[in-house]
């Protein structure tokens, strides 16, 4: 078994919900979503941090976070959706464990999130061209993750069912 996964991906793949899932079945695991830690370091949620300081800042909370988290094991870790475009962040976390690409169509995505007013960078006249623009954007590095999962036609089951198969060997 790897000592650490991380699940990496756009907003709304299912990286939290995944990562606690996983966590769950494995004994000894625990399950850090690397956005909630920046929430409750920075007391406010992510939108307030973008709209009271700038992006450039919560990527700077999200960059200590993601070091800071990495100094342990047994981790199930989902990053936020942005996080893995910092080159940084790409090598801490693929040095820190298996890292994979939660990979979903830009439909689901979009009809995950189009009701979601929590999304910074969503929050425009335009968000499906917003969301294609960033897919196209992270879909390079995304891609260097350890392991692609397209997440599509799969049940969370199904899922995590690949994963463990993936981690243990």
């Amino acid at each position: 078994m790897v000592n650490n996964i991380i699940l990496i991906g756009m907003p709304a793949c299912g990286k939290t919900t995944i990562g606690a899932l996983l966590a769950s079945k494995l004994p000894n695991y625990v399950h850090i979503d690397i956005d909630s830690v920046v929430e409750k370091t920075a007391g406010m949620k992510i939108s307030e941090i973008f709209a009271k300081y700038s992006e450039d800042y919560f990527r700077k909370l999200e960059y200590d976070t993601i070091k800071m988290v990495c100094n342990g094991s047994n981790r199930v870790i989902s990053t936020g959706g942005g996080a893995f475009e910092n080159p940084d962040n790409r090598v801490t976390l693929l040095n820190f464990g298996k890292v994979f690409y939660l990979k979903s169509s830009l439909d689901i995505l979009y009809d995950r999130l189009k009701e979601d007013s929590t999304r910074p960078l969503l929050q425009n006249e335009n968000p499906l061209k917003i969301l294609e623009n960033m897919l196209k954007k992270r879909e390079e590095n995304y891609r260097k993750a350890h392991c692609i999962i397209d997440t599509n036609s799969l049940s969370e089951d199904e899922i995590i069912g690949f994963i463990l198969n993936e981690t243990s060997s």
